[in-house]
């Protein structure tokens, strides 16, 4: 597995990790995670891993977009001198773009996407073992559809980010593609964006595999 003994792993994105996670850091007492995929995560290392005493901390926050992370990646991830950096986002950057067409002030092009992206991997791998990086995602088998065509090209940029600096990579979306010939999108998510508890476990049994948790 990637993590070693007392390896503190941060997770940071948008609303998908936050589900109403403590402020301002997301660890700690009283169910601390929130309910996310990252409290699903926690929960199996460090049960089914005790030895290692991981800690875990969440920085998700809801509605966040790639530029949002750049402008608090100082206090919400370096300050905090995490291990490993799990980094999910891009989701509300393609869903303004379809949600609020008539606001391009909250469109992130791929352009900015990939630029910035690729900016906070440079300033971070100096300083951590390493970081994972998981796909955006839309619930929607059609691939034709314009939001899914549009979330599979921030995707890519993921993936290439990945393949160009040697990182984890959990695509997500291949993950949703597999489950959803078995059932239908809305049995995971309402508004095929937001996980149920199924949803989540699915999720953070993903990024457990790539991570090489076999216990889990």
């Amino acid at each position: 597995m990637l993590f070693e003994k007392k390896d503190t792993v941060l997770f940071i994105g948008d609303s998908i990790s936050d589900y109403d996670r403590a402020r301002p850091v997301g660890e700690g007492l009283f169910n601390a995670w929130g309910q996310s995929y990252v409290a699903c995560a926690g929960a199996l290392l460090s049960c089914m891993y005790p030895e290692l005493g991981l800690r875990i901390i969440n920085m998700g926050i809801s509605g966040n977009q790639v530029r949002d992370l750049k402008d608090r990646w100082q206090t919400d991830v370096f300050d905090l001198k995490p291990d490993w950096v799990s980094v999910l986002i891009g989701i509300n950057d393609v869903w303004r773009q379809f949600d609020s067409p008539q606001m391009p002030e909250t469109h992130v092009s791929p352009e900015e996407y990939e630029a910035t992206y690729e900016a906070l991997i440079q300033e971070t791998l100096p300083r951590v073992k390493g970081m994972i990086l998981m796909t955006p995602y839309y619930m929607e088998p059609n691939q034709q559809d314009p939001m899914r065509a549009r979330m599979d090209q921030y995707g890519a940029i993921v993936k290439k980010l990945a393949q160009k600096y040697d990182l984890t990579l959990v695509d997500l979306q291949a993950g949703w593609d597999h489950l959803f010939q078995y059932m239908h999108s809305t049995n995971i998510a309402w508004d095929r964006v937001h996980p149920n508890q199924t949803g989540c476990m699915y999720i953070a049994k993903q990024f457990l595999a790539a991570v090489g948790a076999e216990r889990c």
